[in-house]
């Protein structure tokens, strides 16, 4: 079986441009100079008919709205047959609340992600007749939509940013980030659109994969701060950032990959900029800047 990759989604929370924001990148989108970007989502199919979604972003009305592949067949007919959740992160659960308008699917995630959900009751909103809430254990296989075998796995990372207390661990190994490893015939796809670490057991299991979705927030980890925009660095954040002896690009040089795309960057990383000398570094390194509306195939 073939399986499609479609990115819904290419930015972090808050877009391209965010609503809030004028930086370089905000305003270059706004003028139309560089690619406006909705917040972080992919979809992914095994057989074209059906359709699973990985993170349901705010934006996600006017991903399905723009994403001919979604779009229905008939007055409640839809080719979306599951939602996949990452994290608790707003910008990856908030889309739900769009979803909430009587479509069956299933909604997977870990038991730990499921539970920021029922502490929220703002979720009830997803009528449990008619969407199906599924726990799904780490490192076990199960189908996320028909033809594709999906398995979730532990990611480093940290609780969203409205659950944090005093004092916050950003490389915790739990369940409350994942990544996900769908394979087909055609090969092992991986999306971790969240990561604060390339440890051993992540580098191993990305080893001889055919395609890595990864985790593109920062150029380098005190971005945000330069840009007099925050005061946290990526590493505080739960990221990793592209640049530097301990980035991305430096961890993933010798980790035997076919493809490799970077999603979920945020607004002010200046990969986004097609001509800038950062995104030709990334780019001379092998990586692929991941774009709305860009379909891999395998």
């Amino acid at each position: 079986m073939t399986l499609r990759a479609h990115i819904l989604g290419a930015a972090a929370g808050g877009g391209l441009p965010q609503w809030n924001c004028g930086c370089d990148n905000c305003n270059l989108a706004r003028g139309g100079k560089i690619p406006s970007q909705t917040q972080s989502s992919l979809a992914v199919t095994a057989e074209g008919n059906e359709w699973a979604i990985l993170n349901a972003s705010p934006d996600i009305r006017q991903q399905l709205a723009q994403t001919a592949c979604l779009f229905p067949s008939g007055p409640r007919q839809l080719p979306l047959r599951s939602v996949l959740l990452t994290n608790g992160d707003i910008d990856h659960i908030a889309g739900l609340l769009t979803l909430r308008e009587m479509q069956p699917f299933r909604l997977f995630a870990t038991a730990g992600i499921h539970e920021v959900l029922v502490q929220n009751p703002i979720f009830a909103a997803l009528d449990p007749s008619v969407v199906r809430r599924e726990a799904i254990a780490m490192d076990t296989p199960f189908e996320l939509v028909k033809g594709l075998t999906a398995t979730l796995f532990a990611v480093p990372g940290k609780v969203p940013l409205y659950m944090e207390g005093d004092e916050v661990q950003t490389d915790l190994i739990g369940d409350q980030t994942v990544g996900v490893e769908m394979s087909t015939a055609s090969g092992r796809v991986f999306y971790i659109p969240g990561c604060a670490i390339l440890n051993d057991a992540l580098r191993a299991r990305l080893e001889r994969a055919d395609l890595v979705f990864f985790d593109g927030t920062l150029w380098r980890d005190d971005e945000m701060i330069r840009a007099g925009l925050g005061q946290k660095t990526g590493k505080r954040m739960g990221h990793m950032s592209m640049d530097g002896a301990d980035g991305s690009i430096a961890a993933f040089a010798d980790l035997n990959i076919g493809q490799k795309v970077y999603v979920h960057m945020n607004n002010t990383n200046p990969v986004l900029r097609p001509e800038s000398t950062e995104r030709a570094t990334a780019q001379a390194a092998g990586w692929v800047i991941g774009q709305d509306g860009m379909e891999i195939t395998l």
